[in-house]
């Protein structure tokens, strides 16, 4: 029997375990994870019976094989949520699915309202021609907006920068209000200087032109199932009762069920190869090292940590994967009666709290990026979803730097300081409880080294028993149901004895948005 180890058990590494261990006494597989906590960067952080959602993630796919995986764990709702059936609201129910108010192994359907907030007001996000959006921005720079998309069409740039990517599609007006502020705060540069790669990875399609498709497209008769839309236009979406993080430890566990291992608090060191091939890993458990022999390694850990523990990697190949940028982030999450912001959506919310999942906040005054609405996520995120709204207030920064290495008490009067500022939050509003999650690692970036990655890739390649998944494992901005689909090619060529792994790396490449589906979801 072949040993299997995989290393992280975020969903990259718990997909190849689970999809692996299907057939009972084919593989040993034993899951190394780093951390305490079931997930990566898509577990759930409990908090005085509150729960965080670390980045946001909707259940969402074009992918079928993903889909059919995840209802095969958490079914789809029967019966209407707790929020739903106090609002009257409607949403999509599966005959003979559970009851979210009696079970928990179940999925939500969620309505997806995400916004901007520039300048005290909302704007629909994707940017949508309406009269809001005009009342909000006024009528001089809608007109200057619109003479500046029209120029963007008949003179293009050089899709060399995300800049020019941005400017493009949406006229350097709306790129100036709307992108350039915002993605300087993710990436901690200027659009100018980053690659056109990372627009492409997560707007593909995406433009002034697929906006008013989708506007003409809503105002003609239905054509039934035919009708596909961007991902970012999507308003539904699934999401399991209790976060992401709820759906992979009930993988984990199915996992363990199984007869595999998942070892938490192991900190993967250095992989061992002799002749070409991985024969096993080291790794940091309680302070002590060890080594396992393995047959296969699936790894979805960085890159950089991965090429690190390989003692005999050519300098270059080191050199490339040092040079591989990250962009970390920390998440406030903070406990009030109440926002500052009125609904004045068609969407009825407990309490009449805004509708939002995630608010991207543009304003060049705070360095905060995005409000997550944990209540608008599932109301069983929250202990008192009625009468409470739980917030997390993210912040994007590098390990080490001066945001980074804040304390808990400085992150917190921050968070709250600039929700005041932004009117967000009323000055004599209590803050009841507050919690602060730093994430390492959260965002592989596209610049520096990064466009030498395909050497880097080729070279990983030459050790036929290895396999590079995940996020972070490929260093590639993928979604999570990205990140499951390279496992279920690696898988795949495990089975099957495929050696070439192109498949595995070609998952996310595609240059037509990667995540369109049926719009009547």
């Amino acid at each position: 029997m072949k040993h299997i180890v995989i290393i992280g058990a975020g969903p990259a590494g718990l997909t190849a375990a689970y999809e692996l261990l299907r057939t009972p006494g084919e593989y040993q597989v034993t899951v190394l994870e780093e951390s305490r906590a079931i997930g990566g960067i898509s577990r759930t952080v409990r908090h005085n019976g509150n729960r965080m959602d670390i980045g946001g993630h909707r259940f969402f796919s074009k992918d079928e094989r993903v889909n059919e995986w995840w209802n095969s764990i958490f079914p789809d709702q029967g019966a209407p949520s707790m929020d739903d059936k106090r609002l009257g609201r409607q949403m999509p129910l599966c005959a003979g699915g559970p009851d979210p108010e009696k079970e928990d192994e179940v999925m939500l359907m969620r309505h997806r309202v995400s916004r901007i907030y520039y300048g005290h007001h909302f704007f629909d996000y994707p940017i949508k021609m309406s009269v809001s959006m005009i009342r909000n921005m006024g009528f001089a720079s809608t007109i200057k907006a619109g003479c500046s998309y029209l120029l963007s069409c008949v003179h293009k740039l050089p899709d060399d920068s995300l800049e020019n990517f941005y400017v493009n599609r949406f006229g350097r007006t709306l790129y100036s209000m709307f992108f350039e502020g915002y993605t300087e705060k993710v990436w901690g540069r200027h659009p100018s200087k980053l690659s056109a790669d990372w627009g492409a990875q997560r707007v593909k399609g995406l433009s002034i032109r697929a906006i008013l498709g989708d506007m003409i497209r809503k105002a003609l008769p239905s054509r039934g199932g035919d009708k596909e839309v961007e991902t970012s236009l999507i308003e539904k979406f699934r999401y399991p009762k209790f976060g992401p993080g709820q759906l992979w430890e009930a993988v984990a566990e199915r996992i363990r069920a199984q007869g595999g291992e998942v070892r938490m608090g192991c900190r993967v060191t250095g992989i061992s190869t002799q002749d070409g091939i991985v024969t096993g890993v080291a790794y940091e458990q309680d302070s002590d090292t060890r080594e396992m022999s393995a047959d296969i390694v699936i790894s979805s850990m960085p890159v950089k940590d991965l090429v690190r523990g390989i003692a005999d990697a050519p300098q270059a190949m080191r050199e490339i994967a040092e040079g591989l940028p990250y962009r970390d982030f920390v998440t406030v999450g903070l406990l009030v009666d109440r926002l500052n912001l009125r609904n004045r959506t068609s969407i009825r919310t407990l309490g009449d709290i805004v509708p939002d999942c995630w608010i991207y906040v543009q304003d060049a005054g705070v360095q905060m990026g995005r409000i997550q609405i944990f209540n608008n996520w599932s109301p069983y995120m929250v202990r008192d979803p009625e009468h409470t709204v739980w917030i997390g207030l993210e912040y994007f920064c590098t390990e080490g730097d001066a945001m980074w290495t804040m304390s808990e008490e400085q992150w917190i009067a921050k968070a709250r300081d600039e929700l005041v500022a932004m009117g967000v939050l009323n000055a004599q509003e209590a803050v009841r409880d507050a919690h602060v999650e730093r994430v390492k690692k959260a965002y592989p970036s596209y610049f520096d080294t990064y466009e030498r990655m395909d050497e880097l890739r080729e070279y990983l390649n030459t050790f036929p028993n290895l396999y590079c998944v995940g996020r972070n494992g490929q260093h590639r901005y993928n979604n999570m149901d990205h990140s499951m689909a390279t496992s279920f090619e690696a898988v795949r060529n495990i089975r099957e004895g495929i050696t070439d792994k192109q498949n595995v790396w070609n998952v996310n490449t595609e240059k037509s948005y990667h995540e369109e589906k049926d719009a009547s979801l």
